[in-house]
């Protein structure tokens, strides 16, 4: 099994650190964005991480922006060499393959989720008030029914969980017009990706966008993560069948396990077992694989 990177340390330069990524200011306009191999599950971030999972969100993320399916995006290159720094040979290895290079943008304080299908907080939502943030819909559904695309956005939160709100919330805060932009935007780059999907056999059932206002031309670009196994949801498309949970391709087997631990989701995360890590690593490198047509990069 490789080795993972948890963290990394670039001394000088201004960092933020994510839940997965940790992003440095380059200082002129540019961002250095590097997805490390941390895991996070129900609201923690997990002592032990996926080998090869930041490269795998790199080289997805990658593939959807330079696609021309998800629209105006902040990326600029992938390669490290190409932010300009001193690095020894060790820290450019280690940043190699999960590094982007992006435009610094103003990011919009909300995700952008569009949902093609019942599952998750939408699911229970549904059966709740029969609604989905806020967006009606009618009896007689049953868990994965495809009832969308809907968009239904969400507040970020650095730390916690992020909160469902609705399309009004999101548009007193950010003015109607520029609300209603982000919603085009959003089911556009799902539409499109979602039927580059279904030609390889997959669903994407849901997925959450994260879009900023590039300040020096005022074009709203999508930033951070696309279309990844961490922010999006897949499903096979063969054996898909309504009215009961559906195999997919991302952290699963990580939130299976932590569920059957006795972990009480308030105090620090056990670490996971070898099986659990080899499982995940697996689901994401086919994900990678079946959407990109191409074998992941192994080292």
């Amino acid at each position: 099994m490789p080795p993972t990177l948890l963290t990394t340390d670039l001394p000088g330069l201004p960092a933020r650190r994510g839940k997965v990524r940790d992003v440095y200011d380059l200082g002129d306009g540019r961002l250095l964005v590097v997805a490390t191999d941390r895991i996070s599950a129900f609201d923690w971030v997990l002592p032990t991480g996926i080998p090869d999972k930041g490269r795998v969100l790199t080289a997805l993320s990658a593939h959807w922006f330079r696609s021309g399916l998800v629209g105006a995006n902040h990326l600029i290159s992938t390669e490290i060499d190409d932010a300009g720094l001193a690095l020894d040979a060790e820290t450019r290895a280690s940043l190699a393959g999960r590094s982007m290079i992006v435009k610094r943008a103003d990011v919009f304080p909300f995700e952008c989720v569009v949902r093609g299908y019942l599952v998750g907080s939408g699911w229970k939502d549904y059966r709740a008030n029969g609604a989905v943030c806020g967006v009606d819909l009618p009896p007689g559904h049953a868990e994965a029914d495809a009832v969308g695309p809907l968009f239904t956005p969400a507040t970020k939160a650095e730390s916690g969980h992020d909160m469902n709100v609705s399309f009004f919330v999101m548009a007193d805060a950010l003015g109607h017009e520029t609300a209603e932009e982000l919603r085009r935007l959003s089911l556009s780059a799902y539409t499109r990706a979602n039927e580059a999907a279904s030609t390889v056999g997959l669903i994407l059932a849901d997925t959450k966008f994260e879009f900023g206002r590039d300040p020096k031309t005022g074009q709203i670009l999508m930033v951070d993560e696309a279309l990844t196994p961490d922010s999006s949801r897949y499903w096979p498309a063969e054996g898909y069948a309504p009215g009961r949970p559906q195999p997919s391709f991302d952290k699963q087997f990580v939130r299976d396990w932590l569920e059957a631990s006795g972990w009480d989701k308030s105090s620090p995360p056990p670490a996971l077992p070898d099986e659990v890590v080899a499982a995940t690593r697996d689901k994401y490198i086919q994900a990678y694989e079946l959407i990109s047509g191409h074998p992941f990069p192994r080292k």
